[in-house]
């Protein structure tokens, strides 16, 4: 039982950084589309990434919605820092990596805490 949960939470992580890849990108792409007016084929492909986001928290091994959310937002602060940094030469201060820190702290009580069965 240990080694599924352990499973599980692997999945999770897995699928929790695929949903921000699809998001994050998805948003970047459709940035890119409007403000850097590189036009619809980038806005479409942003509306394509975005909608494999809601697909991919789907298959989190929980299954109550407001908590994937909940912690997903969390994991969208982090990731869109980093996603920042490799593709925008975005540099945090130490401010943002704290905040970001603190989110995952949260992503990791919300979805790893042990609960009763």
């Amino acid at each position: 039982m240990a080694r599924l949960a352990g499973v599980d939470t692997l999945r999770s992580v897995a699928l929790f950084v695929a949903a921000a890849i699809a998001e994050i990108g998805g948003a970047w792409l459709i940035w890119q589309g409007v403000r850097e007016h590189r036009g619809w084929i980038w806005i479409g492909a942003g509306v394509i990434a975005l909608g494999l986001y809601g697909f991919v928290a789907t298959l989190q091994p929980d299954a109550n919605f407001g908590r994937i959310l909940a912690a997903y937002g969390g994991v969208f602060v982090a990731g869109s820092l980093v996603w920042g940094m490799v593709l925008d030469g975005f540099r945090p201060d130490r401010y943002d990596v704290t905040g970001a820190l603190i989110c995952l702290v949260g992503v990791a009580v919300i979805m790893y805490s042990p609960r009763p069965a």
